[in-house]
């Protein structure tokens, strides 16, 4: 009776421990999930690109570093149409609801610029706005070429503001030629 007993209670911890190594193994590992996700958004990125977008940012930034409104102006519609063109659905949710909710406000900065042909000021202050935005899109999205974000202290009322730079030599487009050279790089995007 007694070796029985030990017998059942033997085949019953042998059942119970199999069956956790039953359960252990069919538990999804959550790294392994992680990583199947990031190598999601690492192709939904490859194939979204906001390089129009930094094109024409680009010129805008040039056109305030001449002190050149018209150009200004008309930079900033193309960098609206830019924003207008790209097609998030190459994105993953997750990143598409970032991307528009930078977009959507970048857009009003961009289109703030180009209605405002002769008033350099209204449009330098929206550019500190917008570099902003780019600067976020950049950091998020990547870029195919080398660009740096500087900084000026005394742009945005004292406040300090960044702009993005396709070349080391600063040029800042908050003071046009009055103090082209204020600024330094603050990182290598």
């Amino acid at each position: 009776m007694k070796n029985l007993i030990l017998s059942t209670i033997a085949t019953a911890f042998v059942m119970v421990s199999c069956n956790q190594k039953n359960k252990e193994a069919v538990t999804p590992d959550p790294k392994e999930n992680q990583n199947q996700s990031n190598a999601k958004e690492a192709a939904d990125k490859s194939n979204f690109s906001i390089n129009e977008i930094t094109t024409n940012y680009l010129h805008l930034k040039n056109a305030l570093v001449n002190d050149d409104s018209k150009n200004a102006a008309n930079a900033g519609k193309e960098l609206l149409a830019a924003f207008n063109n790209i097609n998030s659905a190459a994105i993953d949710e997750k990143l598409k609801i970032k991307y528009n909710d930078i977009a959507d406000v970048a857009k009003e900065h961009a289109e703030h610029i180009g209605d405002n042909d002769g008033n350099i000021e209204h449009q330098r202050e929206h550019f500190v706005l917008l570099s902003k935005d780019v600067n976020d899109l950049i950091e998020e999205f990547g870029t195919d070429q080398k660009l740096y974000q500087d900084f000026c202290p005394m742009a945005n009322d004292g406040k300090g503001a960044i702009w993005i730079s396709e070349t080391k030599e600063i040029k800042n487009p908050y003071y046009g030629s009055k103090m082209s050279s204020c600024g330094s790089i603050k990182k290598t995007l």
